[in-house]
């Protein structure tokens, strides 16, 4: 969920490679006089999207395709065909151009028996400079819930037509969370994913959060002497899945029986190394990306504290009495997480974004000054004629102010639209289900949020 980060002399300690171990994460409370959300926040800020991609259609006709998490990769030599990498569930991998036209599409993998689960693609990360015995390459790495694996893409930038090519290791690519394939099946599987490189010792990590669970595990990258990519897991540990509130009372969110608090939209600043994980229902962790360290939750959900019970026979909870702990920027559930680095000055100032999927919005935190929340804003229609409509309950998101040639030259965001429209009916007359991704000028977005 992020963009390729430039390499550059890190601001501080940054994660080093460990034996592997199981941690659980103590927590910090934020400080009541040190919230961010004091005071009255400024009105939610409108821009629209320049360019969006073809709808996916989650049905058998459209392949059970969804779109749901982009990454940004940035073509050094000719930025202009630079391409934006996104999951597609079990619709696979979906690579675009800056168009937004469709340059490559990568198929998840079938069931590896009969009864079991299809590969499905849910995030999708990229790592700068990985060493091959061949030299350095580019990859994307993705989390398949479907298989509870990483794959890893090598992106080759003299292959226009199919930039993308699988190099996992089959051999060194072992079930992440699972035992066994039964196991999998029950698809408490990878889920959320953030990859990023140490700066102290050059070694690539992926962090994957588990389905239905509170789980994180640390994956370390490696390349094998053939070109291809393995992974081995060097620690896990958990956050929360139950909370203590001011009154004394436990609270924990409301779900289906046997399912935990998940975790999803994740990232890693490149220059400090600092992880932000946001637990859907619960508001944005912070804690070093080794997961060695105590975990702080530096921003709740709006309905953070608020009682509900579960109905079995409408799969729905009901909420009770709002108890006021909650936030007041984000609502449920917290989604995408990516970096917005300042070009001016990328290793201290810029934003982290989220994506409050409950009310349509995307917040913005200063990464320069403690995250305090700075505003909101919106991906709205477009007013002209053929514009792209606007982002609704988006799931993921991408970010780089880096210059992506004549059509982006300030930069780029990328977020999924979870409604795209206008609705599209099926042979039965009811709309399919319509995702997509938006491209929005990060130009306009700077202009429009005053940022």
């Amino acid at each position: 969920m992020s963009v390729t980060p430039a390499r550059r002399t890190p601001a501080r300690r940054t994660p080093a490679v460990a034996v592997a171990a199981v941690v659980v994460l103590g927590v910090v409370a934020v400080p009541a006089h040190a919230r961010a959300d004091r005071g009255t926040p400024p009105p939610t800020a409108r821009v629209e999207a320049a360019v969006e991609t073809p709808s996916l259609f989650d049905d058998e006709a459209g392949g059970n395709a969804n779109a749901d998490d982009p990454a940004i990769w940035r073509n050094p030599g000719d930025p202009d065909r630079s391409l934006v990498i996104a999951t597609a569930k079990e619709g696979g991998l979906r690579v675009y151009d800056l168009d937004g036209r469709q340059v490559q599409s990568l198929p998840a993998p079938p069931p590896p028996r009969a009864g079991d689960k299809p590969g499905r693609f849910n995030n999708v990360d990229l790592v700068t400079g990985l060493r091959f015995p061949d030299g350095r390459h580019d990859v994307a790495v993705v989390s398949d819930r479907g298989s509870d694996r990483l794959r890893v893409y090598r992106i080759d930038a003299g292959r226009p037509s199919a930039p993308l090519v699988d190099v996992t290791d089959p051999a060194t690519a072992p079930l992440v969370f699972s035992a066994d394939q039964d196991e999998v099946n029950d698809q408490r599987t990878a889920y959320g994913l953030a990859a990023y490189t140490d700066r102290r010792t050059g070694r690539s990590y992926a962090v994957a959060s588990r389905r239905n669970g509170t789980e994180l595990a640390l994956a370390e990258l490696r390349p094998t002497a053939r070109g291809k990519v393995g992974y081995r897991t060097v620690r896990t540990t958990s956050l929360p899945a139950a909370f203590t509130l001011p009154d004394g009372t436990s609270w924990s969110p409301c779900g289906e029986p046997g399912e935990l608090p998940q975790i999803e939209g994740m990232v890693v600043d490149p220059d400090t190394g600092d992880l932000y994980a946001g637990q859907e229902d619960v508001g944005i962790w912070k804690l070093d990306a080794d997961l060695r360290s105590p975990a702080r939750l530096i921003e709740k959900v709006r309905s953070y504290g608020v009682p509900g019970t579960y109905d079995p026979q409408t799969e729905e909870c009901t909420a009770g009495a709002d108890p006021g702990f909650g936030g007041r920027h984000v609502s449920a559930d917290v989604e995408g997480l990516t970096i917005w680095r300042d070009p001016k000055d990328p290793r201290r100032a810029g934003y982290l974004l989220a994506s409050s999927q409950g009310d349509d919005t995307f917040a913005v935190f200063d990464r320069q000054k403690g995250n305090a929340y700075v505003r909101g804003f919106r991906v709205a229609p477009g007013t002209g004629a053929g514009s792209p409509d606007g982002s609704e309950e988006s799931d993921g998101a991408a970010v780089t102010s880096a210059p992506l040639g004549r059509k982006f030259p300030q930069g780029l965001l990328v977020v999924q639209d979870g409604h795209n429209g206008p609705a599209t009916p099926g042979p039965d007359g009811e709309p399919r289900t319509d995702t997509n991704f938006k491209f929005v000028d990060l130009g306009a977005l700077r202009r429009a949020a005053g940022l």
